[in-house]
């Protein structure tokens, strides 16, 4: 069998930095204390390039989280715009560890690390990532933070088609948070429609249907009479072809985050039947997989597997 045809074939690809090397080894540096290679890269990066930006900065402090290198980094520099934008991403990650035991962090620590938030953006005012921080932040306030609506605004001000902005206002609006089903379908909706041609925000609707199905599978149970024409209705049908056409079609541009994208659009398309098209995508994923959202059905590696054969065949 051709080399191509077995890594089209084989077992997926997992890789967070979804193809970034530099990015992973800034990750490597992090975790073995080093935090040079980190500064390196983020003041390498073109200083627009906000999509990418942010998605090393979110990976970044997520190998920091366990670790104190970002913290020493930033007492070493404390006037560098990226180690405070960094320390204040790694404290969100540290807020969310401590969430998932079960209790949510208190007040006070909700409040020291937005003003963390806030310092990072004095010092960097045109970086979007400082708010992009402060909506995800926002999540774990017990009721929400009422300065939601001012944080949307300025991050907007600064980048109004910023991808890992939207998706954690999503997470925010979703029934599992702040919202609710309806909320979070409408944002994505509003959100896809005033997007451009060929942005992965054209994509967010899907990720809104299989937040939706996680929630409720694991409230209500898979066989919940609700989800019967949950991937296969008109509606279901109707936001993957305007996916397919405003996305896919003219997608010129690579964005940080489309594996991650791709894998959504990829899944709700064969849970629609639509195998043709979904074909298609998992040609332009070249066998690199996500976990999400295949976990939210059962196992990732072997659905990611069968459906990628399937469509392919189709």
């Amino acid at each position: 069998m051709p080399a191509w045809l077995r890594r089209r074939s084989g077992a997926p690809v997992y890789d967070p930095a979804h193809g970034d090397r530099a990015l992973s080894e800034g990750c490597q540096d992090m975790v073995m204390g080093r935090w040079e290679g980190a500064r390196d890269l983020l003041s390498r990066q073109p200083r627009d390039d906000w999509d990418r930006r942010s998605h090393r900065i979110r990976l970044l402090a997520d190998a920091a989280a366990n670790r104190r290198t970002v913290d020493v980094w930033h007492a070493t520099e404390p006037g560098n715009p990226d180690a405070a934008i960094l320390r204040a991403e790694t404290e969100v990650m540290r807020l969310f560890a401590a969430a998932r035991t079960g209790t949510l962090p208190a007040r006070d620590s909700l409040d020291r690390v937005a003003r963390l938030c806030l310092q990072a953006s004095d010092l960097a005012p045109e970086d979007p990532h400082p708010f992009v921080s402060l909506v995800t932040l926002g999540r774990l306030y017990e009721d929400g933070d009422p300065n939601m609506p001012h944080w949307w605004k300025e991050l907007q001000a600064r980048d109004p088609y910023h991808r890992e902005g939207h998706h954690q206002a999503l997470r925010h609006l979703s029934a599992r948070w702040h919202g609710s089903h309806a909320t979070a379908y409408n944002f994505a909706w509003d959100a896809a429609a005033y997007a451009p041609a060929g942005s992965p925000l054209v994509a967010l609707p899907q990720v809104a249907r299989a937040e939706e199905y996680r929630h409720r599978t694991e409230t209500e149970g898979r066989t919940t009479i609700g989800l019967t024409y949950h991937w296969t209705g008109e509606r279901a049908r109707w936001d993957l072809r305007q996916t397919l056409e405003r996305w896919i079609v003219p997608r010129t541009t690579a964005y940080a985050q489309d594996v991650a994208d791709l894998n959504h659009v990829a899944h709700g398309l064969v849970h629609a039947g639509m195998h043709r098209e979904a074909g298609a995508v998992f040609d332009l994923l070249d066998n690199r997989a996500t976990r999400v959202p295949w976990s939210y059905s059962g196992d990732p590696e072997h659905l990611f597997t069968l459906w990628r054969d399937k469509s392919r065949r189709a």
